[in-house]
């Protein structure tokens, strides 16, 4: 099934994090909280201003972005857990650069 988020709107997958710590200690399910990142899967076309002028979105499709904790509305969509928020819900824009720290 094909979504297209209307407006300012942006449809987004969250980022599962690690079930460990750093000093190696699992972390259960029930004391998990729901992840904070997320991938946009698809983006709304921007909002209007009040002269009528489309203003397109800062983020795009494929963009990796930090999000509220309780921002967005969950929905299931083809059995998948997305999220629907609006543009300004989402706190910034993570940019992966070319260096990957390693762990010493």
């Amino acid at each position: 099934m094909a979504f297209r988020p209307l407006h300012d709107r942006i449809l987004v997958r969250r980022i599962e994090v690690d079930d460990k710590t750093a000093g190696g200690i699992i972390i259960p399910d029930t004391a998990k909280e729901k992840p904070q990142e997320g991938e946009v899967i698809a983006a709304g076309p921007g909002a209007r201003d009040d002269s009528g002028q489309l203003q397109p979105l800062d983020v795009k499709v494929g963009d990796r972005i930090l999000f509220g904790k309780w921002s967005g509305t969950e929905i299931k969509l083809d059995g998948e857990d997305l999220l629907i928020m609006k543009e300004s819900d989402v706190l910034g824009v993570i940019e992966l650069t070319g260096e990957v720290k390693k762990a010493a």
